[in-house]
């Protein structure tokens, strides 16, 4: 075998990394979309659907991230340190989880009407996961140090927001619903929702210290 074949061999494949990780935060966008447009539905039916079509979203992502688990396995040189791109995966993988568990609830309470926390929750997951899908795009040539910082800062700042809502959601839960059952099922809501912006942020500060390496 000549050197080159043997080389080859130990060469990642087009950047696979990248290619599944920017398939992954293309998914977390139409999933969060999803859920956008679900719970500002005015129609049950449809805000069911929707709900529905982001277990399919969850599956997809599943997919993406065994399959970089599987790539881990077989490259021997990676685009960046093997154990970044473990916890980028699997942080990437809870915010599907969590946008999963989410929907599930809605549908499994019988939640037929949102609330407005729930819609501000629900679009500040969405800017977050937006943002952070352009941090996870800018990566691939690391050209835009500065402008990947930015959207972690602002990934940062929009879990802050989803923290200050979930505070008024439970204040106002606790405040003026006497049906526990209610609490108990909003409640559960409200917090899963949140940790969406949670995960969020756990994989900017990731990316963070990635290009805090490669700066």
């Amino acid at each position: 075998m000549s050197i080159n074949n043997i080389i080859r061999i130990f060469l990642p494949k087009d950047k696979i990394f990248y290619d599944i990780f920017e398939n992954i935060a293309t998914t977390l966008k139409d999933m969060s979309k999803t859920l956008v447009d679900a719970i500002h539905s005015d129609d049950p039916k449809q805000m069911e659907s929707l709900l529905m079509q982001i277990e399919e979203g969850e599956q997809k992502n599943d997919e993406f991230t065994h399959q970089i688990f599987v790539e881990l396995s077989k490259n021997f040189i990676t685009p960046f340190d093997r154990e970044d791109i473990h916890f980028l995966a699997t942080a990437l993988d809870d915010i599907a989880d969590y946008m999963y568990a989410s929907a599930k609830k809605i549908l499994n309470y019988n939640v037929e009407e949102t609330d407005d926390y729930m819609k501000e929750l629900a679009t500040i997951s969405h800017k977050s996961i937006t943002t952070l899908a352009g941090a996870v795009k800018k990566l691939r040539s690391m050209k835009n140090i500065s402008k990947i910082k930015q959207d972690c800062v602002m990934v940062n700042s929009l879990e802050n927001d989803a923290d200050e809502v979930l505070d008024r959601a439970i204040i106002n839960l606790f405040k003026n619903n006497p049906n526990a059952i209610d609490v108990i099922r909003l409640k559960s809501i409200y917090e899963d929702m949140e940790i969406i912006t949670d995960k969020c942020e756990d994989a900017s500060n990731v990316i963070e210290s990635i290009i805090i390496k490669y700066s």
